[in-house]
């Protein structure tokens, strides 16, 4: 029989081709590589801090410099200051730039279309599973740390009684389900790491 565990990873491997075959495709009209349209599409979303954006999207600061600078040569990106420190700058899109953004898919249209073709409790599912793999290799420091709702201060875990919708955010004032959990959200609060496996402790004990 095969190793389990290496289905899984070529299974993986197969998708992440696909999806990197479709940035370099969604990007290649716009003259982007996939590294530019990822920053592109993040600071359309919220301006960031170069250290922030280079930290969260897990490359180096001279390797984000060098897109940066590619972007605000092309008219898509801008540096400014921050207003919450004099002393700081954040990089953020234009107004070309966030219309380019728009069009930049998240995925290739086949691998939507799959996913959409899942029954919603297989997709919460996959959700799930995907939280639990993404925590363990936040805390092995193998990849940067994500904003989702696993680390988040709004996040609670198993607040009603609700099986389709038993966890709340306290950010927006809303119940949610596994199938709604995020695994990326702009509004995202941090909390410290034991604040975070107290979180965790409520989320995989139900």
């Amino acid at each position: 029989m095969p190793n389990q565990t290496d289905q899984i990873v070529f299974g993986f491997g197969r998708i992440a081709a696909l999806l990197r075959a479709g940035q370099w495709q969604a990007g290649s009209g716009a003259a982007l590589n996939p590294a530019q349209a990822e920053i592109l599409t993040r600071i359309a979303n919220r301006p960031m801090r170069p250290g922030d954006l280079a930290a969260h999207l897990g490359v180096s600061p001279a390797s984000l410099s060098d897109s940066v600078s590619s972007l605000i040569s092309k008219g898509l990106a801008a540096r400014q200051r921050d207003a919450q420190d004099g002393r700081a700058r954040l990089v953020v899109a234009t107004e070309d730039g966030k219309a380019l953004a728009e069009t930049l898919p998240s995925a290739p249209e086949d691998f939507q279309a799959a996913l959409d073709a899942l029954p919603e409790s297989e997709r919460a599912s996959l959700l799930r599973t995907l939280v639990h793999l993404i925590r363990a290799l936040q805390q092995a420091r193998a990849i940067p740390v994500q904003r989702m709702c696993a680390t988040c201060r709004h996040f609670r875990p198993h607040a009603h009684i609700d099986a389709a919708r038993p966890h709340h955010c306290a950010f927006v004032n809303a119940a949610f389900g596994d199938a709604d959990l995020r695994l990326d959200c702009d509004d995202h609060d941090e909390v410290q790491e034991e604040e975070a496996a107290a979180i965790w402790r409520r989320l995989t004990a139900a």
